[in-house]
């Protein structure tokens, strides 16, 4: 969301949300004219993620925003990375809406960079992709955290490109005929991705002229032998592959080994531990 003004609206749908008629708390023990100040602290370590977000929701209730930490940035705990001041009822009316943002971003963000980095010691030109396993009216906010992370955000929408997948194959003759039905169709611009799920069908995915096979549920040995196997027709350079299905932090090392260019997990958004982050409020001014 590059354009502010979509960014506002989604905010204020959060907001809105959260806020219903009125914080009838802060409204019956908070004065009008209370003025105060408050800071963003990081309780544990990790990447920021979310920031600007963060900062737009208290500008938006009424607050000026101070940015400490940019976005991308790994923070130790208790570090300060965004400072506000303003009416008291506006900082603490955006508090749960701005923290939530901050520590689901943050927590796919770190989660991101850490099998990023895993991957790259065996592969350094791999990259780590999320999936659209996204949480529903989120999904801007969980994939510019992934890309903040180093990550590719893959498709955000379906309208991005053509991935064939097993459910659409069922109901088409053939891998061949359902690529020659998207090249025939579908604009030279958009990318033409194909799910498999052994070496055979990602052979012909290949002959039939897809730009990216994807590798779903395969084994790490199963893959090697369909790089090799694609390698000895002369055809594996033709292609990107992705691997997917069942990768997590914990076995990303051994698919990343494989020689595949791409990992895509999604546990990087529909799983991810958020990061601990909290707003305390400071020199309150009456």
């Amino acid at each position: 969301m590059k354009n502010r003004i979509l960014l506002e609206e989604k905010i204020k749908e959060f907001l809105s949300e959260d806020l219903g008629f009125g914080d009838i708390t802060t409204d019956t023990l908070i004065d009008d004219n209370s003025m105060a100040e408050a800071e963003v602290v990081f309780k544990e370590e990790g990447v920021l993620a979310g920031v600007d977000e963060a900062a737009t929701i208290f500008e938006l209730v009424g607050c000026k925003s101070h940015i400490v930490i940019n976005d991308g940035e790994a923070v130790k705990p208790q570090t300060i990375v965004l400072e506000i001041e303003g009416p008291s009822k506006s900082i603490l009316n955006g508090e749960r809406v701005a923290l939530n943002i901050l520590m689901r971003m943050s927590g796919i963000a770190t989660a991101t960079k850490q099998v990023l980095s895993l991957a790259r010691n065996y592969n350094p030109k791999i990259r780590v992709a999320a999936t659209r396993k996204t949480t529903p009216g989120f999904r801007y906010f969980e994939k510019k955290a992934v890309k903040i992370g180093g990550g590719d955000t893959h498709r955000f929408r379906l309208d991005d490109c053509v991935l064939i997948k097993n459910n659409h194959l069922k109901l088409i003759p053939s891998i061949s005929e359902a690529v020659r039905r998207v090249l025939d169709t579908v604009s030279f611009t958009k990318k033409v991705e194909i799910e498999v799920e052994n070496s055979s069908q990602a052979i012909e995915a290949v002959e039939a002229g897809a730009d990216i096979v994807m590798l779903d549920n395969m084994e790490p040995m199963e893959i090697r032998r369909t790089l090799r196997e694609l390698k000895r027709r002369g055809i594996r350079d033709k292609i990107l592959i992705e691997a997917s299905g069942g990768i997590t932090i914990e076995n990303i090392v051994d698919y990343a080994k494989t020689g595949v260019d791409i990992l895509s997990l999604g546990s990087l958004t529909h799983s991810v531990q958020a990061i601990d982050i909290s707003l305390r409020m400071k020199n309150i001014h009456r």
